[in-house]
């Protein structure tokens, strides 16, 4: 996606910390994903509320990269989905990254900066964007997995593993 897309070229996958979460709840409506900034607006380290200063905890792969972003899948929840909607969910998210790669939200006009005024016109033009990469060709096997369910991908192959992150806090800084 984002090497074929112009509009996602600006992100680095590899400072993008791919995880999940187990769904608390077997019910199909809730949260599918998250994109969690690891900097706040303007890629600042630092933040101050209520005259104190704060950072965001950081998060670094096995190599001591740092991650600017967290983007999180709520399982069995968003493999439950139709193939349409995982891949609405996989560019939404994705599409929350700032243009300029810092760590911030992409940040929209008014009061609504990470959806626009409308969510649902925010998942039409997701939507517009994975129909334009699917007809890019890109190889079946980058997606093709999203076709099933939960059960699927555990019939298919075993045991499902993946990263577990804790949600990073806000922490004191001096």
């Amino acid at each position: 996606m984002v090497e074929r897309l112009p509009e996602m070229r600006h992100i680095d996958m590899s400072r993008v910390a791919v995880c999940f979460a187990q769904a608390r709840k077997a019910v199909s409506h809730g949260l599918y994903a998250t994109l969690t900034p690891l900097r706040f607006e303007g890629g600042a380290l630092v933040e101050e509320r209520r005259r104190r200063k704060y950072a965001i905890q950081r998060v670094c792969d096995e190599h001591g990269i740092e991650m600017l972003y967290v983007l999180k899948f709520y399982l069995p929840r968003f493999l439950e989905t139709s193939f349409e909607e995982k891949l609405t969910t996989v560019f939404h998210e994705l599409w929350h990254i700032n243009p300029e790669f810092n760590g911030d939200l992409r940040r929209h006009s008014g009061r609504c900066y990470a959806h626009t005024h409308s969510q649902k016109e925010y998942d039409e033009e997701m939507e517009r964007l994975w129909r334009r990469w699917l007809k890019l060709s890109p190889p079946p096997a980058t997606y093709d997995f999203l076709r099933g369910n939960f059960r699927d991908l555990q019939e298919q192959h075993g045991r499902v593993y993946g990263l577990k992150l804790p949600h990073p806090k806000l922490l004191p800084a001096e």
